[in-house]
């Protein structure tokens, strides 16, 4: 997969990049990273990037020039099949980025990041230039650079052998719809809190009958909106239903 960020503050991605898994990712040829400062393709002695918006109002707006030339560069000498091109803009506004989000995004050959800025981009870039608009949450950031952090992070992590383990991306909290069990580590009792005997008894059985429940089990107590979304057996859903776990709206049965 190839992906390309456009931003106004290219050095903010220097760290996040390099380390982890995104940089083993890297290393293994999985991913190629590419940073680029639109300011660059801005044409006035300047180098200018925004102006006042039409109709008044505070702060800035991104002009639509700089980010065209930028990213239609980009297209021109990488572009593939428009199917599987995305181009992305980080806006406050675009859907909610979750972790389906990042599995359909995984599937596509080169991801395209726009990182908007200031009081956000001239309307003809959201109408005419990208193919999709992200946001990671109900909140205003001071740009879409670390959006995009976390949109790669996700995206990187879910490609084939960017993991060390298959499982893992598998395990996690929201790849399956729901939270993951605890997990526990060695020594078996501290400070007098032991592990569930379970997870000792070596039944592998019942060892995935109890991370399940315990999946739904804090999945119901911590984000009960998830339920409302998760594949579900009828056991399930009936169990989910005796404490009141599902709600008014029905979740998907096996």
């Amino acid at each position: 997969m190839r992906i390309d960020i456009f931003t106004l503050f290219p050095e903010m991605f220097d760290g996040p990049f390099s380390q982890s898994i995104v940089k083993r990712a890297r290393d293994k040829g999985i991913v190629s990273l590419f940073i680029h400062n639109f300011r660059d393709y801005a044409t006035d002695k300047h180098k200018t990037v925004d102006d006042y918006s039409y109709g008044g109002g505070p702060g800035m707006v991104l002009k639509p020039e700089p980010l065209f030339d930028a990213v239609e560069a980009i297209r021109r000498e990488h572009g593939g099949e428009e199917e599987l091109v995305s181009t992305v803009l980080l806006s406050p506004q675009g859907r909610l980025f979750r972790q389906k989000t990042a599995l359909e995004l995984a599937r596509k050959e080169h991801l395209v990041l726009i990182c908007g800025h200031y009081e956000g981009v001239d309307e003809r870039v959201r109408e005419h230039l990208v193919s999709d608009e992200l946001s990671i949450g109900d909140y205003v950031l001071s740009g879409g650079e670390i959006a995009a952090m976390v949109v790669v992070d996700a995206v990187v992590r879910v490609l084939p052998g960017a993991l060390g383990s298959a499982e893992s991306a598998i395990d996690e909290s929201h790849a399956a719809g729901l939270l993951e069990y605890p997990q526990y580590t060695r020594p078996p009792v501290f400070r007098g809190w032991s592990v569930p005997e379970v997870l000792l008894s070596g039944n592998h059985q019942e060892i995935l009958r109890w991370r399940r429940r315990e999946s739904l089990r804090r999945t119901r107590e911590m984000r009960p909106d998830l339920i409302k979304e998760a594949i579900l057996s009828q056991e399930e859903v009936s169990s989910l239903e005796a404490v009141g776990g599902l709600g008014s709206a029905e979740s998907m049965v096996e």
